[in-house]
Order: structure tokens, then sequence, then C-alpha cells
């Protein structure tokens, strides 16, 4: 009887440590998925809610663009030169300090915000849901930040009694001007295995990309691509696509994604005094749920239901945006150089109206975009308008990659 006894308190001495031990949550947010885009509410100085992509890559939050019925109060200090990718010319923004953030229950405080004079990014017409701004690395720095990819929820937690969850692995983060950064291993187009130093961002519409202007940078694959990356701080992103064998995180293997590099002239200003290889991307990160702990320096990720979902790109090579915002009305913005839709005669400002027999008016961007990563034996076909006259267009999607 005595040991039934002894055996019971064990038991449940051995269940009150566990839950000492199981850290709570400070909080827990929604957030809504925009592409592979993480956007999450947002209230500055007790505005109207505003929509934000939470972004990495950047260190400061930034406002991209103000739509009538947001009202927000802040108060300008300065005007700042902002450094990013692109070519182009440099940006401007206005600089706010000390503001208030209000996410969910939590309050970030104090907070700078830079609101764009030129709204560069265009995200609500690109993506086709209201989009404000980005949200940078102020977001990570208080908190444990568990993204759940599944159930589409943010959960914070506090950086003191945090203990690795079951079934995640860890690898150390390396902080350099407020960004993080991970060691990952990579196979090139020859097989050779290499270590890579990427950042990670949150904010970048891509699987990864890796600068090649160094001796020791990945070698091209022979079959690539020309197209455009994306939209920097600077201005557009040139360069290619390719495949490579495999990208290691930690011990899981992500086989043949599809990557990007850029030309040399789109990232020398970021990468000319840094030793960094690449960027972890939105489209890749999104194949795993994980915890950020930047106070300890440490990521903690296992791979989700997304993990083995196939390798896509824009075959089309077409790239579209809301003429208004919020109505389904789209046209073109850019034709990639040399692309099936170049060759087949598309042209920038045409509307589209009619995809595969598919009203274009009954489908939002996303399901526009899906349709120009479909490789397909049949040619897509495309009605579009184009100065007031119906144009038909037969487009060849079959994948080169």
């Amino acid at each position: 009887m005595r040991k039934v006894i002894l055996f019971t308190l064990l038991f449940f001495i051995a269940l009150n440590v566990n839950a000492i031990k199981r850290p709570k949550k400070i909080a827990s947010i929604p957030f809504e998925m925009v592409g592979s885009y993480v956007v999450i509410k947002v209230k500055i100085n007790d505005s109207s809610p505003l929509k934000f992509i939470l972004d990495s890559g950047i260190r400061n939050t930034i406002i991209t663009e103000l739509l009538p019925e947001d009202n927000v109060t802040l108060n300008y200090s300065d005007v700042k030169d902002l450094l990013g990718l692109g070519i182009g010319s440099h940006l401007e923004a206005l600089v706010s300090n000390n503001n208030e953030l209000n996410i969910g229950k939590l309050n970030l405080h104090p907070i700078t915000v830079h609101v764009l004079q030129e709204d560069i990014f265009n995200l609500s017409k690109h993506t086709g849901a209201k989009i404000n701004g980005l949200m940078g690395i102020d977001f990570f720095k208080d908190f444990i930040i568990e993204i759940n990819y599944i159930s589409h929820r943010i959960n914070f937690y506090p950086t003191d009694s945090f203990i690795q969850p079951k079934d995640y692995e860890v690898i150390p983060i390396v902080i350099e001007n407020q960004k993080m950064f991970v060691e990952l291993n990579v196979v090139e187009a020859d097989r050779v295995q290499k270590k890579v130093k990427m950042l990670i961002d949150t904010g970048a519409e891509l699987n990864a990309w890796f600068q090649t202007s160094k001796d020791e940078s990945l070698k091209l694959p022979l079959n690539t691509i020309r197209s455009s990356i994306g939209q920097g701080l600077n201005g557009e992103i040139i360069g290619n696509l390719g495949r490579i064998p495999q990208i290691y995180f930690g011990r899981f293997c992500i086989n043949n994604p599809i990557v990007s590099f850029p030309d040399s002239s789109s990232i020398s200003s970021i990468i000319k005094n840094s030793n960094r290889d690449g960027t972890i991307g939105s489209q890749l990160l999104m194949r795993f749920n994980y915890f950020i702990d930047y106070h300890n320096k440490l990521f903690y990720f296992k791979p989700n239901r997304h993990f083995k979902s196939q390798f896509k790109y824009n075959i089309a090579g077409i790239e579209i945006s809301q003429i208004l915002p919020f109505v389904p009305q789209t046209e073109v913005w850019k034709v990639w150089e040399n692309s099936p839709a170049a060759i087949a005669g598309l042209r920038v400002g045409d509307q589209l109206i009619e995809v595969n027999g598919i009203n274009c008016y009954q489908m939002g961007i996303s399901e526009l975009k899906a349709m120009f990563e479909t490789s397909t034996k049949h040619s897509m076909k495309l009605i579009v308008n184009r100065e007031g006259k119906e144009i038909v267009l037969e487009i060849e999607m079959k994948s080169i990659l």
C-alpha cells in the first residue's frame, strides 16, 4: 500500500514539474495568408486597423500605402533614404519615432515607423488584398514567436522559461545589423555540398535566392530561365530561375527546389560589405512550423503538411495587378523577357477577360497566378482587352525547369 501511495505521489509531482516547465502563451493572434505572405492586423497609436506583411528581412516597420478609410496619427522627425535590393533610384521615407503598436493584446513600444513618400510596391493591387505595409524585426525582439502555417496563428512566449518543443529541431541564429541569419547546407548543380549563410526573410515571396558574385558562390544550374525575381526597396530585381538538387534545413532535406539567382547589379548594395550568401524566403519557410527566439538566437522548426508540396514557378511569365484596389478587374503590368507570354504577344496594359474559358472577373489574383504556374500539355487560351479590342492568345504552358 505504501508503494502505491509513493508511486502516486511521484506521478503527480512529475506532472506538476512538467506543468511548471511547459511555457505558457503570453498571447495568440490569427493571421491571413495572402499568397505565401503572413498578414497581421496592427493598430498604430490607436489608429484604425491596418494590415501588414510580416517581414523579418527589414529592420523597421514601413507604411507603404494608406487608403482613404485608414486613419493614423504620426509625428515625423526626419526624412531618410532606405537602402535595399533592386536597380533604381533611392527611396525616401518619412521617419516617425516613439510609436505604440497594438497587435491583438500586445503593445510594442517605442517603435520607429517609416512612411514611404512613394508607394513603389503597390502591394494591395498586386496581391488583391488590403496591405498597408511591412512589419519588421521589431515584431520579433521581445518574445519567442511561433508561426503555425496550419492553424494560421502566431503565438507569443516569454524568453526566460522556454524549452525546446517536442519533435522540433533547433539551429542557431546569427544576428547582424538586427537581421537574422542561419547556416544551411546546399547541394549545387555539380553535386558539391556547400555551407551557406542565409537571411531569414518572411517578406520575400520566393523559396530562396543566392548571390553569384563571389568565387565560392553557388554555380548557376545549366537549365535556367530569365525572370523578374521581385521588387526591392530600390527597384526591380532581375535574374535567373533554376533548380538545385538539395537544400538541407537542419536534417530535413528539400529536394529539387526552384531558386533564384539575382543579377549582381540588383543586389550589389546589400552584399558588397557582407558575407551573406543569400536569402530564405516565405515560400520555403511556409513548409515548416517554427519558433523564432531572437533573444537567445535560436530557430526551432519542423516540417508541416506543405513540406512535400510541388515547387512551381510562373511558367507563363505574366505578372498582373488589379486596375483598382479590391475590384476584380486585372491587367498585365509585366511580361517576362522571352517568356511564353512574350512569345505569344501579350503586352503590358492588356486587361484579362478570360483564361481557358473561365471569366477572370470571377477569380482573384491568387487563382489567376496559380493558373500561370500550372504546367499543361495544351496551350493556355487567354482573351484580353487591348485598347477596346478583344485579342485571343495561346500561351505554351510546358514547364522547362
